[in-house]
């Protein structure tokens, strides 16, 4: 039975820049074309789609995805249509759309998931109030964590934020360390620090972390408090030990979300099963209000040898263990 072909007629939106959408020499029209074996041709302010019902309504959605990009980051790069393609499915844009969810930053920046990892990481966090987000390095678990911590905070939800890391290299006593107590956990932190001042104006974040609105500290600083109100990180959660991920766990206080992330193949502790984030999987799955999401290597969202790094890397360690 022969393919029947099916005409749409796409018409863009008169804010949209086409050529942004369509990519410099119609770059990312051709990839479009060539993914699902359609053909697109422009005519004025509207696309032509020519294929089978399946694939023209596929191309429909990647473009509608687009324009939404464009609209809020007012341009488009291969790698945000390549993370668009990865989402799409036999059906259109598979579970939710990565331009459904913007996270609005004070400085006029959007931060939106861009990988299925990342979307599961959002939707896991409206529905409970402990998170643990376990997977490779450069899957934008700490960042993104951190960016619904801004957005909780801007929004009113919630008054306080707190970031906190195990400063395990340095085996939480930092004693021999030169300088003042600062100078001597901020190496161990720099990585929070990053990715506020990534999302918030200078004066904003100086301000905050004046009033301890924002506070970012080595874990160990964390016994004896109650946490209410707050949006509480603790990242490199392998490295925290039993006792002191149970002794996190137990500061969550009235109306707190707390994220944990974290990467089991990056245990830095003398003893690999001290590792309080393989202690929390096994113990804490089945009570309601913890979840667990798991970011893979098709959530990197670095460059993209760092799929390929992570892949290598999992491959030795397979054959080692044999």
């Amino acid at each position: 039975m022969k393919n029947v072909i099916t005409e749409f007629k796409y018409k863009f939106k008169e804010t949209d820049n086409i050529r942004a959408i369509l990519g410099i020499h119609d770059r990312f029209l051709k990839i479009i074309e060539q993914k699902y074996d359609v053909r697109l041709i422009l005519e004025n302010r509207e696309l032509k789609i020519l294929g089978n019902e399946s694939a023209v309504q596929i191309s429909k959605d990647v473009l509608e995805e687009l324009s939404l990009l464009y609209a809020s980051e007012s341009k488009i790069t291969l790698d945000d249509l390549k993370i668009i393609l990865q989402l799409t499915n036999g059906n259109g844009i598979s579970s939710y759309s990565p331009t459904d969810i913007f996270i609005a930053m004070k400085n006029g920046k959007y931060i939106y998931p861009k990988s299925e990892g990342q979307i599961r990481l959002i939707k896991a966090l409206e529905k409970n109030d402990i998170l643990f987000v376990i997977g490779p390095a450069g899957t934008g678990k700490t960042y993104l964590s951190v960016a619904q911590a801004v957005e909780y905070l801007e929004s009113g939800k919630i008054n306080k934020i707190i970031l906190s890391r195990p400063a395990v290299e340095a085996g939480e006593s930092l004693g021999f360390l030169p300088g003042d107590f600062k100078e001597k956990v901020d190496p161990y932190l720099k990585p929070l620090y990053d990715a506020l001042e990534d999302m918030l104006p200078k004066e904003t974040l100086i301000k905050y972390i004046e009033k301890e609105i924002i506070e970012v500290v080595p874990l160990a600083f964390m016994r004896g408090r109650t946490l209410n109100n707050a949006f509480v990180i603790l990242d490199e959660a392998q490295n925290s030990t039993f006792m002191q991920m149970k002794m996190f766990l137990t500061r969550l206080g009235r109306n707190t979300k707390s994220v944990i992330t974290g990467d089991i193949t990056q245990i830095d502790l003398s003893d690999r099963n001290d590792s309080g984030l393989l202690s929390s999987i096994k113990i804490l799955k089945k009570i309601k209000g913890i979840a667990f999401i798991e970011m893979k290597k098709e959530d990197v969202v670095r460059h993209e040898l760092v799929k390929e790094i992570i892949d290598a890397y999992d491959k030795y360690s397979t054959k080692k263990i044999r």
